[in-house]
């Protein structure tokens, strides 16, 4: 019998709680991909959403690679603290000219605390005359998340919906 990994069992949770929300009505799906690297021995899953009547797109995004992998499957190594995996969210802004970057810092600060990792990738083609630009807003944890945090990954999904909130406001 397959036993599941500690990342099995965080991708099923995360994945059944948006899959919830989103036949709630509360966001819609737009995405979701489950990727094992074979040349890295890695996992990797992320799936993407928005609102209803949004635009702005959120995605969570789990991460194990072999070191976390093999701390499960490798009862020799005894290493269970490293079972477990990395989390990483973004949040993708489409608009007619760059936003105020300062703001959008802010808003994840408010919503998510000064503890986590905040970075911003702003993209535009310099030639295209409609001046749209795209925000990549990326909020990732610095640290490994485990089956104990399993509850913590549900309630993320409340604060993914604020934060939608607020960048399509």
């Amino acid at each position: 019998m397959f036993d599941p990994t500690a990342f099995d069992n965080m991708k099923v949770v995360i994945e059944g709680a948006l899959y919830d929300r989103d036949i709630d009505g509360d966001i819609i799906i737009t995405d979701r991909n489950d990727v094992i690297n074979l040349a890295k021995m890695s996992r990797l899953f992320d799936l993407s959403f928005r609102l209803q009547d949004g635009i702005s797109i959120a995605k969570v995004e789990l991460n194990s690679p072999l070191i976390n992998l093999a701390a499960e499957l490798l009862p020799s190594v005894q290493t269970e603290q490293l079972a477990g995996c990395y989390v990483r969210l973004e949040f993708l802004l489409e608009q007619e000219k760059a936003p105020d970057y300062v703001l959008l810092k802010n808003v994840l600060l408010d919503i998510w605390g000064e503890s986590r990792d905040i970075s911003l990738v702003s993209q535009n083609h310099p030639l295209d005359g409609d001046k749209k630009s795209i925000t990549i807003l990326i909020v990732e944890f610095g640290r490994l998340i485990t089956e104990d945090h399993m509850e913590d990954l549900v309630e993320m999904i409340d604060f993914m919906i604020t934060t939608l909130v607020q960048f399509d406001n």
